[in-house]
């Protein structure tokens, strides 16, 4: 069991200024792995302060600068690649296949695009008499979920690092291990002391401390709506700028002219992917209503394709929910399904067969489900799929707009040019039309409770910059 109590601050590893103990499982075995210490406002202080001090110089590097460290921090990443894919595996339960195509992979891309995007951007221009220029917004707070751990840190440190921003990081007590190597990764590359520190804690001790502070000028925060309110509450009395990319119920739209088979199948896998733990998953697919039935078949025959597994086996599997409560959530929501009267046609409550450790839950497809279910309306976050009918395309969009969330939304369509006229008119921030891959380039967020602001590429760099005229 590994012993991570230390706080990560002014460029050294410290002990926490209170000690509070809290056990980290690996969710396939529910056996504990490793100790962090949650850590208190206190702790949060003293991050604040180093941070402040340091932005006094980084503020003002050089963009050569900058790049060269970037660059040495991509280095450090992939010369611990592997490390990574195996940490985040062991603390959310990512079978170690996923974890190191996608889940570890998208610490690479974000550092590769902001590395990309500082190499070209554009810090200053003349606009008739007055110099424009953007500057550094100065110490960020972060406070980064469990689901996509090490995507979540480095697409809100690798921007603020590259726009001359210093920072705190708070990642989530429940995975830790990938923020510990990630911290590390930033020592080893050489970044001046202050400008990263990191902070292990929860929503009440240090999250809430990040998103007062008096002298934190910008919080970001991953989660859930539920929280973010609070977040952006409690930040409204310092008043710092709130970014927020929150949750999601993304509608896979299914078009009367799409090949239903393929793109219900494609659907289906989209949706159980990282075990349904991703705030942009398409957990609503609507289906035409003279095409529903085949839709319906094709959905069953699919999910028998979907096997759980042991995350530490190589393999085209899903794993574990991350937690007991995470788990003790989803079949709640599974359950409440069924009394609401939907069909369940795949899975349901208990775990599947032959994993009775672990929170392991069977992927699970409700039919004959209306747009205001619980089970619609609400973002369950696991494995779970709902199939809606609908009679034509206006019923469809409204449908697909019926929610408080505008996170993402997915159409399949034989016309390219009818899936985009859909698309222009879905309250939501990123559209896939045919499975078309959200790049690292790309702006990633919102619209409505789903959040504020965009990550990803040279949109994620507008949040961590304040604009200056200087007129002569």
């Amino acid at each position: 069991m590994k012993d991570y109590r230390q706080f990560y601050i002014n460029g050294q590893w410290v002990n926490p200024l209170v000690k509070q103990d809290f056990a980290v499982f690996n969710p396939a075995t529910e056996q504990e792995i490793a100790t962090i210490s949650l850590g208190s406002s206190q702790d949060v202080d003293l991050a604040v302060a180093a941070a402040k001090n340091a932005f006094a110089t980084f503020g003002y590097t050089s963009v050569e600068e900058r790049i060269s460290l970037l660059e040495s921090l991509l280095k450090q990443y992939m010369d611990n690649y592997d490390a990574m894919a195996h940490a985040i595996s062991l603390e959310m339960g990512a079978p170690i296949d996923f974890s190191t195509k996608a889940q570890a992979y998208a610490g690479k891309g974000h550092i590769e695009s902001a590395l990309a995007t500082l190499k070209t951007f554009e810090f200053s221009r003349t606009l008739g008499n007055a110099k424009i220029v953007k500057e550094p917004i100065g110490v960020c707070g972060f406070i980064t979920p469990w689901n996509w751990p090490i995507n979540q840190i480095a697409c809100k440190v690798a921007p603020a690092l590259a726009t001359g921003c210093s920072m705190i990081l708070k990642p989530s007590e429940i995975a830790p291990l990938s923020a510990k190597l990630f911290s590390q990764m930033i020592h080893d590359a050489g970044y001046p002391a202050g400008v990263y520190n990191m902070v292990n804690g929860d929503g009440m001790g240090v999250g809430s401390a990040i998103s007062a502070h008096k002298d934190i000028d910008m919080v970001s925060f991953t989660g859930s709506t539920r929280a973010g309110i609070a977040i952006a509450k409690s930040a409204a009395n310092t008043v710092k700028r709130v970014v927020q990319e929150l949750g999601g119920k993304s509608p896979n739209i299914i078009l009367d002219d799409a090949n239903i088979d393929e793109s219900v199948k494609k659907g289906v896998f989209h949706c159980m992917s990282n075990t349904g733990q991703s705030c942009n998953a398409p957990t609503r697919m609507l289906i035409p209503a003279n095409k529903y039935e085949q839709a319906v078949i094709a959905a069953k025959a699919t999910a028998a394709k979907v096997k759980v597994g042991n995350p530490a086996e190589q393999g085209n599997h899903i794993g574990p929910l991350v937690s007991a409560a995470h788990f003790e959530k989803v079949q709640a929501m599974i359950q409440a399904g069924i009394d609401e009267g939907a069909t369940l046609l795949a899975g349901g409550v208990g775990k599947p067969e032959g994993f009775e450790t672990g929170y392991f839950v069977k992927p699970t497809i409700f039919s004959n489900v209306t747009n205001d279910m619980s089970i619609a309306q609400e973002e369950i976050f696991g494995p779970v799929l709902v199939m809606i009918p609908y009679k034509d395309e206006d019923e469809v969009i409204s449908i697909a707009n019926d929610t408080p969330y505008g996170l993402a939304a997915f159409i399949q369509s034989e016309s390219p040019e009818r899936a985009e006229k859909v698309a222009r008119k879905i309250r939501a921030g990123m559209i896939c039309i045919n499975g078309a891959a959200h790049r690292h380039s790309s702006p990633f967020g919102g619209f409505k409770q789903s959040g504020n602001g965009r990550e990803w590429g040279e949109f994620g760099f507008e949040d961590f910059l304040e604009i200056k005229s200087i007129s002569s």
